[in-house]
């Protein structure tokens, strides 16, 4: 039996309007055939996400970020140990600072609200050490990978928000470039880790912003079992779409996805500082047995 959006919110259901489709097409870059005919709010705010790196020095509302952490607390939490944390900076001089350990990025600095999500285990280590209880299962790279996890699920939930109220976000992480110097602009006790950062404000509407293609479904959606051959004819499509994509919005891009990706990977030097990360993870008290 079919399912129907009546069935799923109790609601009568709505059929897809035309400028909602066509975010489906702009997603993928191409026509899009999509045969669940209904549609809400919340998939038109999921599908309209386009990174935003101009923002309007406009403050935000009193009671934004409060807000936007509900809305973080409300993601799922693996076992609710809730293995992440925050740290919101709107200093002007700390933006700055953490502008040019992220690679000078300016958008860093524009934004009114820069938060710094953190996968963090220093609040389950005191919990236990005031208990006079081992916490040696903190030690396992499990605990590490469930922080990293329980932040970028805190994180994201927090981005739709901030978009669905209007405001622009783009994800930063070169946080990751220079961990150590990040750790101590923000104060962070061993056991904490600055995962990504994240801009939030109003867009520049001076500079516009388009959202960029996705993979098709058929490289993404496997059904029952994964394949990798099958994904080549996807591939193919994506870097001819993708170069259609840099040239519409006049960006001086050499080269197609596939080449640009594999450019990403190709040496230790390609991950921007970040080949080291297992090396600093254990200084900053992560010891990933």
């Amino acid at each position: 039996m079919g399912v129907s959006q009546s069935d799923l919110d109790g609601r009568s259901p709505t059929a897809i309007p035309a400028p909602q489709a066509q975010l489906l097409q702009e997603r993928y870059g191409a026509a899009f055939e999509f045969q669940f005919k209904t549609w809400n709010d919340s998939l038109a705010v999921l599908l309209s996400h386009r990174s935003v790196r101009s923002y309007l020095s406009k403050s935000l509302p009193a009671g934004t970020l409060e807000l936007l952490v509900a809305a973080a607390q409300s993601a799922s939490t693996s076992s609710n140990l809730q293995t992440w944390s925050v740290v919101a900076v709107e200093d002007r001089e700390r933006k700055e600072r953490l502008s040019q350990l992220a690679g000078g990025q300016a958008h860093i600095r524009q934004c009114p609200l820069f938060l710094v999500w953190l996968a963090d285990l220093a609040r389950l280590t005191h919990i236990a050490t005031q208990q006079e209880q081992s916490h040696e299962g903190l030690n396992y790279l499990e605990m590490f990978l469930m922080a990293v996890v329980d932040a970028s699920l805190a994180a994201q939930n927090a981005a739709i928000a901030a978009e669905s109220l209007g405001l622009g976000t783009v994800y930063i992480g070169a946080m990751r470039n220079h961990p150590e110097a990040v750790a101590t602009q923000l104060g962070l006790p061993k056991s904490v880790f600055a995962v990504f950062g994240l801009c939030v404000g109003y867009p520049d509407p001076a500079q516009p912003t388009a959202i960029k293609p996705r993979l098709p479904q058929s490289a993404v959606l496997h059904k029952e079992q994964y394949s990798l051959e099958t994904q080549e004819r996807a591939i193919a499509d994506y870097n001819d779409i993708m170069t259609d994509f840099y040239a519409s919005q006049g960006m001086d891009v050499a080269g197609n996805w596939s080449q640009h990706s594999v450019e990403r990977i190709a040496t230790a030097e390609s991950l921007r500082h970040r080949a080291r990360l297992q090396e600093v993870l254990h200084q900053l008290g992560f010891e990933l047995r």
